[in-house]
């Protein structure tokens, strides 16, 4: 059972990264299409919707992170980190294996919220997104 659960994650890992590689160097498209994956290093600002979902952008397009739960301190967060486990690129579709990690509120130690989904924005739902909410 252990053997069949870590081949599918695997493979689910070797399938998602294959399908990212694709996306990012389609250039036959005229128009620019947002990127399906980025690098965590990539992120250069965030915005905390409400407590399950965190808006990132990495480079010129933005990201939704809905995240498996409540997240209590992540609006109130200056800074995020994220974490990957299996590839270093995030890619939309399911969050599996990347995690937040902020600072709790009164510096009660770190604070980890896994990522269930990300899903890339187009401009036009960037351009739609209020103020507060934009990266």
């Amino acid at each position: 059972m252990a053997k069949f659960t870590v081949s599918t994650a695997v493979m689910a890992a070797f399938l998602g990264v294959t399908g990212c590689t694709a996306n990012e160097h389609d250039t036959a498209s005229a128009v620019r299409q947002p990127r399906q994956c980025f690098w965590a290093n990539d992120v250069r600002n965030f915005r905390a919707v409400n407590s399950t979902t965190v808006n990132v952008r990495a480079g010129r397009d933005v990201y939704r992170l809905d995240l498996m739960g409540i997240c209590p301190d992540i609006n109130w967060s200056e800074r995020l980190g994220l974490i990957t486990t299996g590839s270093s690129s995030i890619c939309s579709g399911a969050g599996l294996g990347t995690t937040i990690v902020t600072r709790r509120s009164g510096g009660r130690g770190q604070q980890r919220c896994p990522v269930r989904a990300v899903t890339v924005l187009t401009p036009e739902e960037v351009a739609a997104l209020p103020s507060r909410d934009r990266p």
